[in-house]
């Protein structure tokens, strides 16, 4: 049973707020057990060998992070806090009140000013902050030590990972249901005006400078993600921040359920078919499951084709994984993000 909440277009399950306690990601995971795959897609793809470096295009069926994975890599990147200035949400254009914010910033290991580093940012879920994904610099995280093992066999292309807050004016926005839709419908504001700024200002990336022109000549190479209020909050950077980012990354949280509206996003933007790419995943037991799969193939059945599925970015812009069995947890969006890393940049 669903609902619309407050007129956004989301599909609420009615026991969203008892079950979105786990939509954090930060969850203890380490006694959870794979169950099997499968994959309802509509292109025809062949699966990748999973000791392959990256993926070109994107197998049939998730990849499962591989359990050595999950302990401390040789060779391991390192999180710096990052310190920035902003504006409170809800009166953002008015520049009322000055918010200090903090986010956390992965750096790979062997990075270097002299070379150039793909961006992704990774927006964390419900009940949580920018240190619930990867941790801190003192206290990591089991994803952190997965990115890091990752790049470090040449599964995943050293980046750059930026782990921010749409928290506003408490720590605790993110536990207020109703709060945390409209926090993420605004983050676009801080996002492109304050954050990326202050990230990509001192780290290397391929944006020349920090000008909007700057951050638009280089969004190919800059990718948003989340899992839960963080895949609301990817559809939403999707909405209003096309200009700067290429690749997106919702898991198991939706807005819509409506295709066109999704594609007047592309059509009023000016950018083609081509110009961007979304990589959808969710689980079948995962109570968003059904309201998120529906968005995704409401999309893709759009009549005019501005989404096309496929498993490459030759062939269209739109793909959609599921895992069977998978319910709304920390384990499940550890194991989409990794898989979305082996396919973006590679």
């Amino acid at each position: 049973m669903y609902f619309f909440k407050e007129k956004t277009g989301i599909l609420v399950p009615w026991f969203v707020i008892s079950m979105i306690l786990v939509a954090c990601g930060g969850i203890n995971t380490k006694d959870m057990k794979p169950s099997q795959s499968t994959t309802q897609d509509n292109s025809s793809t062949e699966k990748t060998d999973a000791g392959s470096k990256g993926q070109a295009v994107i197998p049939k069926e998730l990849e499962y992070i591989p359990e050595e994975y999950k302990k401390p890599a040789g060779h391991a990147g390192t999180l710096e806090k990052l310190e920035y200035s902003t504006w409170e949400s809800f009166s953002y254009d008015e520049h009322k009140q000055k918010l200090d914010k903090t986010a956390w910033v992965y750096v790979p290991y062997g990075y270097s000013e002299k070379e150039k580093y793909n961006i992704l940012y990774l927006s964390h879920g419900g009940w949580s902050n920018e240190t619930t994904l990867m941790g801190t610099a003192d206290s990591p995280h089991e994803f952190k030590h997965i990115v890091d093992n990752a790049i470090e066999d040449g599964r995943i292309k050293p980046l750059v990972i930026v782990l921010p807050t749409y928290n506003n004016t408490s720590s605790q926005d993110s536990g207020d249901y109703s709060l945390a839709i409209k926090l993420t419908r605004n983050f676009h504001n801080e996002l492109v005006n304050d954050l990326i700024p202050a990230v990509e200002g001192k780290y290397s990336t391929y944006a020349e400078d920090t000008t909007l022109e700057g951050l638009k000549k280089s969004r190919s190479h800059r990718g948003f993600a989340g899992f839960s209020m963080g895949s609301v909050n990817t559809w939403r950077t999707f909405e209003y921040c096309l200009d700067y980012f290429k690749y997106f990354m919702p898991m198991s949280g939706s807005i819509t359920t409506d295709g066109e509206y999704m594609a007047d996003i592309v059509r009023e933007s000016g950018y083609k078919t081509n110009d961007f790419f979304i990589y959808a995943m969710s689980g079948t037991d995962d109570f968003a499951y059904s309201s998120f799969k529906e968005q995704v193939m409401a999309m893709g059945g759009v009549k005019d084709g501005t989404f096309k599925f496929a498993d490459n970015e030759k062939d269209g812009n739109l793909a959609f994984r599921e895992r069977e069995g998978y319910s709304h947890d920390g384990y499940a969006a550890n194991e989409y993000t990794y898989n979305g890393l082996l396919f973006f940049w590679n």
